[in-house]
């Protein structure tokens, strides 16, 4: 599969915006007086909505076609299922092994933090920690978000929307007990935009393990592989901390304008 030099740079461009959304959560931790919930939940449903969708309508069907193109109809069904549930165990390891440790949801503001905990490094040793266990799990939504635009650069821009979306909660989750700790906003910020970086850094050694061997074959099992992935990270981590964020409904509302926006999306550029 012969890809352009442009694909590739659009690709990582992307990737690397979806990855640097981590600031922006930095940015509203210490520069809003109070995070809007009810905004967050939706937004965070929203962009589960788009992943989840775009997975199963779109990502699937297209690994199912490149397979069933290289091994045949029944066989090649057989692989798309099992590379599918082979990233959900991907991505379901990675959880075990290293635990998200995203709370932003139960984060509040400097004065109170200051008042209630002043346990300064233990907050810093969260926030370390959750910048190492972020950006561990951001490494297989690089390679999502870099495979996808790779294949097709309208699929892309909707799936780094949403992971950078994700991402927005991640960095607050960094940089606010680091800040609490230090009270440096620098190095707060740096360690949360750290974290971010491993998305690129995904899309990098993705391509450098993976691109060589690139085929219909390969394409469809690492295709097959992301749907999974960003099935289980919507279902694992972006729901239930929209849910925490706010109301069940707003989660869900959310939930539905992003599959419904996904899918006028898919239909505009069928």
């Amino acid at each position: 599969m012969d890809i352009s030099l442009d694909r590739l740079l659009l690709a990582f461009g992307l990737t690397l915006l979806a990855g640097l959304a981590t600031g922006i959560g930095s940015l509203l931790a210490f520069y809003t007086k109070q995070t809007n919930k009810k905004f967050l939940s939706a937004a965070l449903g929203f962009s589960a909505g788009v992943m989840i969708y775009v997975s199963m309508i779109e990502i699937f069907a297209e690994a199912r076609k490149s397979l069933e193109a290289y091994y045949g109809p029944g066989k090649g069904y057989w692989i798309t299922t099992i590379a599918f549930f082979a990233g959900i165990a991907l991505i379901a390891l990675i959880d075990k092994f290293v635990p998200s440790a995203e709370n932003p949801h139960e984060m509040k503001d400097v004065k109170d933090m200051k008042k209630t905990d002043e346990k300064d490094s233990d907050l810093l040793r969260l926030g370390l920690f959750s910048a190492l266990a972020i950006a561990i799990h951001n490494f297989p939504e690089g390679l999502a978000a870099f495979t996808s635009a790779i294949h097709d650069p309208t699929l892309g821009y909707s799936i780094a929307i949403a992971i950078a979306i994700h991402n927005i909660p991640e960095g607050i989750a960094v940089s606010v007990p680091v800040f609490f700790a230090t009270g440096n906003r620098k190095k707060a910020f740096m360690y949360s935009f750290l974290s971010g970086l491993s998305e690129p850094a995904g899309a990098i050694v993705g391509y450098l393990l993976l691109m060589r061997f690139f085929n219909e074959a390969m394409s469809g099992l690492v295709f097959a592989g992301v749907a999974g992935i960003m099935v289980y990270i919507s279902l694992d981590e972006l729901l239930p901390t929209a849910e925490k964020y706010g109301e069940h409904h707003i989660a869900i509302y959310g939930l539905i304008l992003g599959m419904l926006v996904m899918a006028v999306s898919l239909l505009m550029f069928a």
